[in-house]
């Protein structure tokens, strides 16, 4: 084999929570995985979107963030050496005449295994920006779709924009970092879950949060550095100077070329047989996760773990089928 073709029992198209989760699912029946995430790091969105955001519905766990439950995870797979390839793309999948499947990547790193399962979240997320002529130029420097780091805001006058949980969740994680944190929504109802919508409010009575609904922000100003943000509230319209600007309207999620592997796609989910371990409609491909879908499916961790389980149990009886399989406590 070349220095870029591998051999192993399964491929995994993702490295975040459930991905790694199903390493160790399948760590404990003896089977070897190679896994594929277009990240350069693994941990999907925990990793590249929340890092330092609290998670409360881990079994066990109280709170931890979305990189300390990566971390976690790594530890309990390391004793099953799993080889990921990441900063790459599945891009094709084709079938030999032995069964075998073999992936291929953007980078042409080849990778044959007896089952793929793929656990790639929502696919690759694009943020969804609002219209705002000359926002580009603050990109990155003062504009930002997601908070990677809460220290980077320290003592700085924040404005976010966005009416879910995560403009909830940041406006209350970050008002005891920032200098001063105004939260803006055009609806006065908020979409995200109730306690956090009371928690903004009583934040806002203590003056930690200035609060502004209905409003919208339509225009942008400075020169280098985001300065002011223009906001319309009513009839009304004013300027509010600000250091950086989160607008948080969610994340348009996108398969890529997974879309193209003869998999049934419903609103732009894998559609899988929750009797038969999760498996596609192409037989011995597996989905597992916020990337599939099926009758009374919740898109949560705890969701994809149990997911993972069960599929793993299907890909040992595909990748050793002369062998019994026995279930055994962990």
């Amino acid at each position: 084999m070349s220095e870029k073709s591998f051999k192993t029992d399964v491929v995994i198209i993702g490295a975040g929570p459930v991905g790694l989760f199903a390493v160790f699912e399948l760590g404990l029946l003896d089977i070897k995985c190679h896994l594929i995430d277009i990240l350069e790091v693994v941990g999907g969105q925990c990793s590249e979107l929340y890092p330092e955001k609290p998670i409360y519905d881990i079994p066990a766990i109280p709170v931890c963030t979305g990189q300390e439950l990566t971390d976690k995870l790594m530890a309990q797979i390391e004793p099953f050496d799993p080889y990921f390839h990441l900063g790459q793309m599945a891009e094709s999948i084709s079938k030999k005449e032995d069964g075998n499947w073999v992936v291929k990547t953007d980078l042409g790193t080849v990778i044959e295994a007896r089952v793929i399962v793929v656990a790639a979240g929502g696919g690759s997320f694009v943020p969804k920006k609002p219209p705002l002529k000359g926002l580009e130029e603050f990109e990155g420097k003062s504009v930002f779709y997601s908070v990677k780091r809460m220290e980077d805001f320290r003592d700085k006058n924040i404005l976010i924009a966005g009416g879910g949980d995560s403009a909830l969740d940041w406006s209350i994680f970050l008002a005891d970092v920032a200098s001063k944190v105004t939260l803006i929504h055009r609806r006065n109802e908020f979409r995200g879950a109730l306690d956090s919508v009371e928690k903004v409010k009583e934040l806002k009575d203590l003056g930690k949060i200035n609060l502004i609904t209905p409003a919208e922000v339509i225009g942008v100003g400075g020169k280098g550095t985001l300065e002011l943000l223009t906001i319309q509230q009513g009839e009304e319209t004013l300027d509010i100077k600000t250091d950086a600007f989160i607008p948080l309207f969610g994340l348009s999620p996108k398969l890529g070329p997974i879309a193209n592997w003869g998999l049934e796609i419903e609103k732009n989910a894998i559609k899988v047989d929750n009797t038969l371990d999760y498996q596609t409609n192409v037989p011995g491909i597996y989905a597992i996760g916020d990337v599939n879908t099926y009758p009374g499916k919740l898109k949560l961790i705890l969701s994809g773990f149990h997911e993972g389980a069960l599929a793993a149990r299907a890909c040992f009886k595909l990748a050793r089928p002369n062998e019994k399989y026995r279930f055994e406590f962990t």
